[in-house]
């Protein structure tokens, strides 16, 4: 029930051009990303990141593999298509490498609520690789409001820890690589099956997330992992990686990159609210207000140059 009337407020803030399976993809997307942060913190309590990522990895590789096969899709394998890989395993391997070792120090919620700024970012890049509009005045009163929001978050967590900086660093450098690659993909401009996107992107980042395993950690301790920790690599493989990504790149062919980016509008409310609830992650009064910040940020991103049309 919920799920059909967001889908439906979906529709009606998406343009009306696009095909009906997208606010559908869309709200796929909405939720598992919004569970995605708390997986990343579950799947590496007892599993050390690299292998936690590199084990995901390979469930969706795999099972991405056996679907192109039943389903008889065809993997393009030229130049464009694999310049199109190489670029989605940016934001691959870049953003959830990064974002793994992040959760070592910083909670859930506030990993979604930066990646929350991705839209901004995505738009800025936008305006230098894809020659989109530049920002209008509203649109510059959103990016201010929303970094002062991140600064605030930001600086609630170095009082708290000073490790926290260090996760702080990782998933504002992991925000900006999977921005970057989002719009180096609608760069490209290729038109390929968003399975096969997946399979490719995955045939790139995979191997590299075994390089990184091998790198920090290469042990393989199986006899300290907990089912929670197993169980999280499991979800999201199957749904963060495979469902997750088939369904972003889809989306990602029919709408802008920066539009695509909003789904990190709504994702912070439910990622914050669902830590709390089943990881008793701590909501500051100062956090709340550096949410607030961020979230009428990229409120007034989306729908403040909209609203000003109506009233004049």
């Amino acid at each position: 029930m919920i799920g059909n009337k967001f889908v439906k407020l979906i529709e009606k803030i998406l343009p009306a051009s696009v095909p009906k399976l997208v606010p559908i993809a869309f709200f796929v997307v909405v939720l598992i990303w919004s569970t995605t942060p708390l997986g990343i913190v579950w799947s590496s309590e007892s599993v050390h990141p690299t292998m936690a990522v590199w084990l995901r990895m390979l469930i969706a590789l795999i099972l991405g593999s056996v679907i192109l096969g039943v389903a008889r899709i065809r993997l393009p394998w030229n130049r464009q298509a694999i310049k199109l890989y190489a670029v989605s395993s940016i934001g691959i391997v870049g953003g959830m490498l990064l974002s793994y070792f992040a959760a070592r120090w910083i909670a859930s919620g506030t990993m979604s609520l930066i990646f929350g700024l991705s839209p901004l970012v995505s738009g800025l890049l936008a305006q230098r690789l894809l020659n989109e509009d530049k920002f209008s005045n509203m649109k510059k009163l959103a990016l201010g409001i929303a970094f002062i929001g991140l600064g605030i978050v930001c600086s609630s967590h170095l009082s708290l820890s000073s490790d926290s900086g260090i996760g702080l660093a990782l998933i504002l450098t992991a925000m900006f690589l999977f921005s970057l690659s989002g719009v180096l993909v609608k760069r490209l401009a290729i038109n390929i099956h968003p399975v096969a996107t997946t399979v490719g992107a995955l045939l790139f980042s995979t191997p590299q997330f075994g390089l990184a395993w091998l790198l920090f950690d290469g042990s393989m301790p199986i006899d300290t992992w907990q089912p929670r920790s197993l169980l999280s690599i499991l979800y999201l493989g199957v749904f963060g990686s495979l469902i997750g990504f088939i369904a972003y790149f889809y989306i990602l062919q029919h709408l802008k990159a920066s539009t695509v980016a909003q789904v990190t509008l709504v994702t912070p409310i439910f990622a914050i609210m669902l830590g709390a609830h089943a990881n008793s992650e701590a909501i500051t009064s100062i956090l709340v207000a550096g949410a607030l910040c961020v979230l009428m940020g990229l409120g007034l991103y989306q729908f403040g140059d909209k609203l000003l049309k109506r009233k004049s």
